[in-house]
């Protein structure tokens, strides 16, 4: 057997590098925020001391995390911006609320930064707390309102809806959310529809 390449081991660091990440996201679920490398350990299925190799302490390890999961979430509402054209309806605002429950169905770094705009990041430490906000509002909600044509509280209402339901994934281990009707429910929100 030979040796691996310097291409394969960088392969394995940064797959290692997800399963972290992807690990500490859940990991904060798990523990309502609380959580520690060890936790991260644990639920990656690593060793403590291979979590910790790559990240050292947990503040590090968060901070990866929400910057990967903000990449994640810009994507989307870009690709989105991008593939609606002219100027958006309720139809297209509803194609984007299911494209985002997807993507938090599938991506717990991603749904992480929304959550914890809801919770104006009261998991992180104080200083790191203006800088999040600030991106999120930036570069999340800025723009949606304003692809949305909103500039009242609806968005709000419609994030409040989309971010609660799809808690019930990750906090109560429902394993599909009901992506139409939930998006419905955030359309409602929004439109302010009964």
């Amino acid at each position: 057997m030979s040796p691996r390449t310097k291409e394969q081991n960088e392969l394995i660091r940064m797959q290692r590098r997800e399963q972290i990440l992807d690990a500490a996201a859940h990991a904060y679920f798990r523990t309502g925020g609380s959580f520690d490398i060890r936790d991260v350990a644990r639920e990656a299925k690593l060793g403590y001391g291979t979590v910790y190799h790559y990240y050292p302490n947990r503040h590090l390890l968060i901070e990866d995390v929400l910057d990967s999961g903000f990449e994640r979430c810009e994507q989307a509402l870009a690709e989105w911006a991008n593939i609606r054209g002219g100027s958006p309806n309720d139809s297209q605002l509803l194609t984007y609320c299911k494209a985002l429950l997807r993507l938090w169905q599938s991506d717990a770094r991603a749904y992480l930064v929304y959550k914890m705009a809801a919770e104006h990041y009261a998991g992180l430490p104080e200083k790191d707390r203006p800088p999040a906000k600030r991106r999120f509002m930036e570069r999340l909600y800025v723009p949606l309102q304003s692809i949305a044509r909103r500039e009242d509280d609806s968005v709000d209402h419609m994030l409040v809806v989309l971010v609660g339901c799809s808690g019930l994934r990750y906090y109560a281990g429902a394993s599909e959310l009901d992506v139409d009707r939930i998006a419905q429910l955030a359309m409602q929100a929004i439109t302010k529809e009964s």
